[in-house]
């Protein structure tokens, strides 16, 4: 597995949930660490026990990743993380085309190997969080079934009007925002902004490709 899809694994665990059991227990006024352990509860129940999801059904992963993953994380935060200073200089319909095409990325990549996460255990760490505060960090540990050294997996989150937002994660105290930002970087140097967004388009669509 590769560093990137690595953390995009990790980064989605926490927060996949399944049907409308999850979904009717968040709402925009639900604190972070209880979103977090709330909808853990479901993540890991549905990896167990789907056996669709676990017989490598990547339609039907992807289907509850867009319905229970997704409204959790602001990927507009994510990618205008990623580009850094690059972010000021794309026009409004450059920056539609990066978000739309690196949260395609985000999700394929985590559909690939959801069942990875069927064993996993999680713990999250208590949440120092003032009443005011609008930016916090949830911490957890991922302990593997294997043996393995736990992981530590943070998760930084912000609050909007539509709730708490996931906008960036760590794992093992490396950034998956900054991890992508020396990728980005490059591509942008070399051939623009659009170019990046070329590259985007082409790794989602050889992605697309492979799965069918």
């Amino acid at each position: 597995m590769n560093f990137h899809k690595y953390l995009i694994n990790f980064g989605f665990l926490l927060f996949f949930g399944v049907g409308l059991s999850a979904m009717a227990a968040v709402t925009p006024q639900t604190a972070p660490d209880v979103l977090a352990r709330t909808v853990t509860e479901e993540v890991l129940a549905a990896i167990r026990n789907d056996k669709e999801i676990v017989g490598g059904n990547s339609k039907k992963a992807r289907e509850l990743i867009e319905v229970a993953i997704a409204p959790h994380f602001n990927f507009s935060s994510m990618t205008q993380l990623a580009m850094g200073k690059h972010w000021a200089a794309a026009s409004p319909d450059q920056r539609k085309a990066l978000v739309a095409e690196f949260r395609a990325l985000l999700i394929q990549t985590y559909t690939s190997s959801l069942v990875l996460f069927k064993d996993q255990k999680i713990e999250f760490r208590p949440l120092k969080m003032a009443p005011e505060d609008s930016d916090v960090l949830v911490r957890s540990v991922v302990k593997k079934t294997d043996g393995g050294e736990p992981v530590q997996v943070d998760y930084g989150m912000e609050k909007t009007d539509a709730g708490w937002k996931v906008y960036n994660v760590k794992v093992g105290g490396i950034s998956l925002v900054e991890s992508y930002r020396s990728t980005f970087n490059s591509e942008i140097g070399k051939n623009g902004i659009d170019g990046l967004v070329k590259m985007l388009k082409d790794k989602n669509r050889n992605f697309s490709m492979s799965q069918k």
